[in-house]
């Protein structure tokens, strides 16, 4: 056999393999999410029986994979009982009202589960990072929000505060991919450009929101989410995790905690969240 023609076949053999891996690996995702999207039915059984109140935040950098999450969490939800929130610019009228005022009525009621796609922490993140809101606003958002949280939750609303964490690496690859996506057009914006611009700005900022927003009451989870697949099965792992319910798999919803795990300021230290 020819040096070239073996070349040629072990290269065939090494794509083979990688197919074959990359399928596999395909297959576990869809088992494993599968299996947790049966314990987030399980999950709603439980709350709507019991009418309780979830609300669920998550934030993130643009592209850090908000919109994926949620869609893999909310799939085979009952859709009478389940919301996704996310607010477009707030209007003239809006901007006149108290800043809470327009997040407030689509709050969870009864038997919901309402999940918001980014919420009031814009104020301490894009708002702070563009300039849209001033330091005065800046200030009593931060002196508010968590005797706001702390109310939400006397109340009897559950509140969980997911923070997904790329690196700048990650966001300019997937903000790239947009741009070239037909079906991703949707999810570019104006910030989209300004967003790896502003890298450290945006990291400034998400480390202030956590020092002054992160309670023993509303604690932020951090979720790594450079690798996609993997940063959804732990964040709904993370999520089931903090809840008590009927029928409940407890090691199917163990998380891993290199992957997702509650704030702490050394982590800005150690590379567990990124600069």
């Amino acid at each position: 056999m020819s040096k070239t023609r073996k070349n040629s076949t072990t290269q065939s053999h090494q794509t083979e393999f990688h197919e074959e891996r990359q399928e596999e690996e395909k297959a576990r995702y869809k088992a494993e999410l599968r299996a947790l999207q049966i314990e987030l039915v399980k999950l709603q059984r439980d709350i709507i029986r019991n009418n309780e109140k979830i609300l669920v935040i998550l934030e993130g950098r643009d592209s850090a994979g908000k919109d994926g999450s949620i869609k893999r969490i909310i799939e085979h939800l009952s859709p009478r009982e389940t919301r996704v929130v996310a607010l477009s610019k707030p209007s003239d009228k809006e901007q006149s009202q108290w800043y809470f005022q327009r997040y407030v009525e689509h709050l969870p009621s009864a038997a919901e589960m309402v999940f918001f796609n980014r919420s009031w922490y814009n104020r301490a993140g894009v708002e702070k990072v563009m300039g849209f809101c001033s330091d005065q606003q800046y200030e009593e958002f931060f002196a508010e929000v968590n005797n706001f949280e702390g109310m939400l939750i006397r109340s009897g609303i559950h509140v969980f505060k997911f923070y997904l964490d790329i690196s700048r690496e990650e966001q300019k690859k997937r903000l790239e991919s947009r741009k070239d996506d037909p079906l991703k057009q949707w999810k570019t914006s104006p910030i989209d450009e300004k967003a790896l611009k502003h890298w450290k700005d945006y990291s400034e900022a998400r480390n202030v929101m956590f020092a002054r927003s992160h309670s023993p009451f509303a604690p932020w989870i951090i979720v790594n989410a450079n690798d996609k697949k993997t940063a959804r099965l732990q964040l709904i792992k993370g999520f089931l995790s903090r809840l008590s319910y009927t029928g409940k798999d407890e090691m199917q919803v163990l998380p891993d905690q290199s992957i997702i795990f509650e704030y702490e300021s050394l982590y800005l230290d150690n590379g567990m969240i990124q600069e």
